[in-house]
């Protein structure tokens, strides 16, 4: 079940520059994504910690044997959508549990079950 959001496209402009700030979509929850890290990427989403302008810059050097562990595990290919759920990780982990759980015995209505 991949989730996915109508983004505005209406560009902010910044106090300090005066000039437009980047945005993109944030709701591109990509399929190759597995189960815990697509639902926790969906949880953060659904809080509004994917959504707003990208103004701010974060960099740090890492070891490549984690940076090629972390992305073969994930399934991302991009250094910026990886340190975003990375992020989005530890921002909702405690969340995960309890929203896990609470789909128990749910089932999406576009399910087809096939009867």
């Amino acid at each position: 079940m991949a989730r996915t959001a109508a983004v505005s496209m209406k560009r902010q402009t910044s106090k300090r520059t005066g000039k437009p700030e980047k945005t993109a979509p944030r709701a591109l929850l990509h399929n190759s994504l597995h189960g815990p890290l697509r639902e926790i990427l969906a949880i953060a989403e659904e809080c509004g910690l994917l959504s707003g302008p990208r103004t701010h810059m974060l960099r740090g050097r890492m070891p490549i044997g984690l940076i090629q562990q972390a992305k073969l595990r994930s399934g991302i290919t991009s250094d910026s959508k990886l340190l975003e759920a990375a992020l989005a990780n530890l921002a909702v982990t405690n969340d995960y549990a309890q929203w896990l759980l609470a789909q128990r015995g749910t089932v999406n209505p576009e399910l087809s079950l096939e009867f």
